[in-house]
């Protein structure tokens, strides 16, 4: 492939590193940003950290490193760069190091973190919630499209519904496993409907989500097993899982949550980071547009703890999201960094003390 490709970018592209596998990747994250310039280091948690700048203002700019299974070979077709990640999201992790690598401004600490298994439970994430220091500007590496910001995303709640029943004939009257697993789905998804009433946008919406679905049985037993993720609106309380557990719960029916419900995060949109990024759309000739996504980030786990200006922003479709054509234009790819350049500049200077 040819130098014109930018290197960190093709650099991440090259090391397969879904959910759990991320240390060679992050390994060359680490080593390519000091190369750059940058201090780096791989911290506590396995996330790849750089630091450039000494400013009393702190941006950080967080990334995840890590993607869904599924290796996509990387090349080039015309102007588009194919690899797992390319969207989702190390396109704009790689957009947040060449925008940082073109050196430090006055007035500002810029930090640059590849964050560890985002796609799965956010250990990452988690472990900077309580080991990282606030900083005054949070922005979230996820594809938005080089010329809009994303302000919020739904929360998420992850069940586990199982059912247990001893076999019986197949001519008798009993609902079989399955076909109880399949009539808890259907109860929730009458109730999400009768929720959903009135609520025309998919972000104030609750959405239930069958993620997988197995059965089987030894001869003697039956069982069938269903993994759900309920996506939450804004201001729905993440104890609404426990409501869906005890109402598709039943005789031979259980269900149990997975993990911490996260609640649905909203980012205001006159903070100053988010001004400077609109400033910085509209000097690359672009029109911006602000975006609520149904989906959940990082930006969930820290957006509440931190309560700074925050937002998310990334090159890319998210319509390629964990799909088999992942690919990302290299021109929008350029012209993000463009923008990131000129956000990173905007806050260093002084009409930006005020948050």
């Amino acid at each position: 492939m040819g130098e014109d490709i930018p290197q960190t970018l093709l650099g991440l592209l090259r090391i397969y590193s879904p959910s759990g596998a991320e240390r060679a990747a992050v390994n060359w994250l680490v080593q390519h940003m000091q190369t750059l310039g940058m201090q780096a280091h791989v911290d506590a948690a396995g996330n790849a950290v750089g630091t450039i700048g000494t400013g009393a203002r702190h941006l950080l700019l967080l990334g995840h490193i890590d993607t869904v299974p599924g290796e996509i070979a990387v090349r080039v077709e015309n102007d588009l760069l194919y690899g797992r990640g390319a969207v989702d999201a190390k396109g704009a992790l790689a957009a947040f190091v060449d925008a940082t690598a073109a050196g430090a401004v006055p007035g500002l600490t810029v930090t640059v973190i590849g964050a560890v298994g985002e796609e799965a439970a956010s250990p990452g994430a988690v472990h900077l919630r309580t080991h990282f220091a606030r900083p005054d500007f949070l922005l979230v590496g996820e594809p938005s499209g080089w010329d809009r910001i994303t302000l919020g995303y739904k929360g998420s709640a992850w069940l586990d519904l199982r059912v247990r029943r001893a076999l019986t004939h197949n001519a008798g009257e009993a609902a079989s496993a399955p076909e109880q697993a399949a009539a808890a789905w259907q109860r929730l998804l009458q109730w999400a409907a009768e929720f959903n009433q009135g609520r025309e946008r998919a972000f104030d919406q609750v959405t239930p989500l069958l993620r997988s679905m197995h059965s089987e049985n030894d001869g003697l037993e039956e069982t069938a097993q269903l993994q759900i993720c309920l996506r939450l609106p804004e201001g729905m309380l993440t104890a609404v899982a426990e409501d869906v557990v005890r109402m598709l719960s039943g005789a031979d029916v259980t269900v149990a949550a997975c993990g911490d419900a996260l609640p649905a995060y909203r980012a205001g949109k006159n903070s100053q980071l988010v001004r400077a990024a609109l400033a910085a759309v509209r000097a690359a000739g672009g029109q911006p547009q602000f975006v609520l996504k149904t989906g959940t980030s990082d930006l969930n786990i820290l957006g509440p703890v931190w309560n700074c200006p925050a937002a998310a922003y990334g090159p890319g479709d998210a319509a390629l999201d964990h799909t088999p054509h992942e690919h990302l234009s290299l021109g929008e790819y350029a012209r993000s960094v463009t923008v990131l350049r000129a956000l990173i500049e905007g806050l260093a200077t002084p009409s930006s003390c005020n948050q």
